[in-house]
């Protein structure tokens, strides 16, 4: 523990509390900025890669570290930390330290660890807690000392009932609790709605950020996601879908507690800018009760906090079993059940060989540091025990360190991106796991090497991944199209010397004199944003090329087999009936409302050419009445304008 100089102010303990777009977590990197060293503990690694990039960009990458389970970058003269909650070092004194979103010490799985940073993890000068406004009995009851600052929300939040898919408007996040589930909607929203970024809470920083970045971009309008959104991951969305109501938390199959429906539906909204919140697909509608609660961010207070002690007594096997059954001995905490962790150790301490080797006096504590290595592959428990026994082997063997041949072995293995998404995923969760290993120097000579190795191969998989993603769920031409329609006064398109048309980047059509030769598109809403984007692009064209043609001599017109009109060679109409010195022509077009009477069996005509009866006439009378070489080579015919 620090010592204070005497007479100085005692340490500032606050809590931070509120719901969602409160700008908590903003508050507390601006205050720890304002003290020579910081640390601040996140729920998620994607949202500790996200704080680090911004203190980076705010201090420099020199002085700024990302301490996770599976990441550490720390720079000698590093003096603010951006860590997960778990892997927050806190044997290192700091000036200023914050845990984000305390009210996760509730959570049956991860609890013990938060609960832990709310009563023990401290800052030379301040210390901030941040979290939601059900914390505020159980804080005063665990800290009476604490100060405790409530935050408003900056919007409001609204619930807009149910949407079909189809129908949920721009700058949408769905929420789905089922990598099957993301996937089957991110589909249907490619084939309906031109595409949608996906972002889950297994992915990679580098693959999310990249997903993100589609969405924020506006090249896709629509996010489907995981409840990992909900974690202060920071978005520009309007509106928030719940695509159900029911999660598996790692035990069993649940519905969400009213306090998760708010911490997701308040993704909505962006500081001033007010959000809505309904349901889609075949999710049911939500309960009056539930809006009314989530609208109006009034939920139950957490009543108490999960606890496991944190003192553990590893001088031998059964001591430390023994300690972690310990109880807490205050009010206003419950002892955890059994994580993962604890499991794997009560059942590799039933292996001979593993009570055998845990005589040593050093091994209950090695053995139980490899039992809380996470289970990143989620192949099974059996697995899992067994990664962690071989761990504990090697550890306890003579050489005290994981063989490099089998760093070298995994990494070779996984170092390939041919396959499918599921794949690359779970290519991506092994690396993971080697990632977390290569933070341990203790248990890998080298780690540094190995984690540069580990962290090139997980660049390459997300990489590849992300490009999986955007080819499976992202329709780029219709979506580039559909985003260049919405702002027309900047719309790119272009026609070629060719004839080649394209819009945004994107191939649309052929234009061959006036007429237009659509490309075809594979869905409903391909070819409706394929004929928006040709009729901003070619009608501008076809009406230079008319007045050209308007304009040209006798020497531009000929006619062609089968009764074709030519202008410099190429087919602008075509005699469609009349006597020899008195036809009738068809004027190709293609773009424009429908008509009879044009080049084309669907009956398109453009809006801006000419009427084109029985018997054509022009629609509005002609700066020029005739055109004196189509008169002489179609006799009775109106000229072309």
């Amino acid at each position: 523990m620090s010592h204070r100089p005497t007479g100085a102010a005692p340490a500032r303990l606050v809590a931070v509390l509120g719901p969602t777009n409160t700008g908590k977590t903003h508050l507390a990197v601006e205050r720890m900025l304002g003290h020579a060293s910081g640390m601040i503990g996140l729920p998620l690694r994607l949202l500790a890669r996200e704080i680090y990039d911004r203190v980076v960009r705010a201090r420099g990458a020199t002085r700024v570290a990302l301490i996770t389970g599976e990441e550490k970058i720390v720079p000698p003269r590093a003096v603010y930390f951006i860590c997960t909650v778990e892997a927050m070092p806190l044997g290192r004194e700091v000036e200023f330290l914050a845990v984000d979103e305390i009210q996760l010490c509730a959570d049956p799985e991860r609890g013990h660890i938060f609960t832990h940073r709310l009563l023990h993890a401290r800052g030379k000068y301040e210390t901030m807690l941040l979290g939601a406004g059900t914390m505020a009995p159980l804080v005063r009851k665990l800290l009476p000392k604490a100060e405790i600052l409530t935050r408003e929300r900056f919007s409001n939040l609204t619930y807009s009932g149910s949407k079909k898919l189809t129908r949920l408007p721009r700058r949408s996040a769905i929420v789905a609790f089922s990598a099957d589930q993301v996937y089957a909607i991110a589909e249907l929203i490619r084939r309906q709605r031109g595409g949608a970024a996906v972002v889950m809470g297994s992915q990679s920083p580098r693959t999310r950020n990249a997903q993100v970045a589609l969405y924020q971009s506006g090249e896709v309008d629509f996010l489907v996601a995981t409840d990992a959104i909900g974690m202060g991951l920071n978005m520009d969305v309007d509106h928030v879908a719940f695509a159900g109501l029911r999660k598996f938390d790692g035990r069993r199959t649940r519905f969400l507690v009213p306090q998760e429906v708010g911490q997701i539906a308040g993704r909505a909204g962006r500081y001033r800018t007010d959000g809505t919140f309904g349901v889609t697909g075949e999710c049911e509608d939500l309960d009056p009760d539930l809006v009314e609660s989530v609208q109006e961010h009034q939920f139950e207070p957490v009543t108490a906090a999960q606890w496991r002690n944190g003192e553990l007594d590893v001088s031998s096997l059964p001591n430390l079993i023994k300690s972690l059954a310990q109880g807490p001995h205050r009010d206003g905490l419950t002892l955890s059940a059994e994580s993962l962790d604890e499991i794997t150790l009560k059942r590799l301490a039933g292996d001979a060989d593993i009570v055998d080797r845990c005589r040593d006096k050093t091994a209950p504590a090695r053995l139980w540091d490899v039992c809380r290595m996470p289970d990143f592959r989620k192949t099974g428990a059996e697995e899992h025990q067994r990664l962690a026994k071989d761990f504990f082997f090697w550890l306890t063997s003579h050489g005290r360190r994981i063989p490099p041949k089998w760093m070298a072995d995994q990494l070779r293995h996984l170092d390939r991106i041919d396959g499918e998404i599921d794949t690359l995923s779970a290519r991506l969760a092994s690396v993971r796991t080697l990632a977390y290993v290569a933070t341990r120097p203790d248990w890998l000579a080298d780690a540094a090497g190995w984690q540069a190795q580990t962290r090139t191969l997980e660049d390459k998989l997300s990489d590849s991944l992300h490009e999986k993603l955007t080819a499976r769920f992202v329709d780029r031409r219709t979506s580039a199209l559909m985003q260049g329609l919405r702002v027309r006064e900047e719309i790119l398109a272009g026609v070629g010397s060719d004839g080649v048309v394209t819009v945004e980047g994107q191939f649309v059509g052929r234009l061959t004199g006036v007429r237009f030769e659509a490309e075809r598109g594979e869905t409903l809403l391909a070819e409706k944003a394929l004929r928006a984007a040709a009729t901003a692009a070619v009608g501008p064209e076809i009406n230079k090329r008319l007045g050209r043609l308007a304009a040209d001599g006798d020497q531009a017109f000929g006619l062609g087999p089968g009764g074709l009109v030519l202008w410099h060679g190429e087919g602008a109409g075509a005699i469609a009936g009349g006597t020899p010195f008195s036809p009738r022509v068809r004027l190709f077009g293609d773009l424009g409302h429908p008509h009879r009477g044009n080049g084309r069996s669907d009956g398109w005509k453009p809006s801006w050419l000419p009427r084109l009866d029985d018997g054509w006439a022009p629609s509005r009378p002609w700066r020029r009445p005739y055109h004196p070489g189509i008169s002489r080579a179609l006799p009775g015919v109106w000229p072309f304008a």
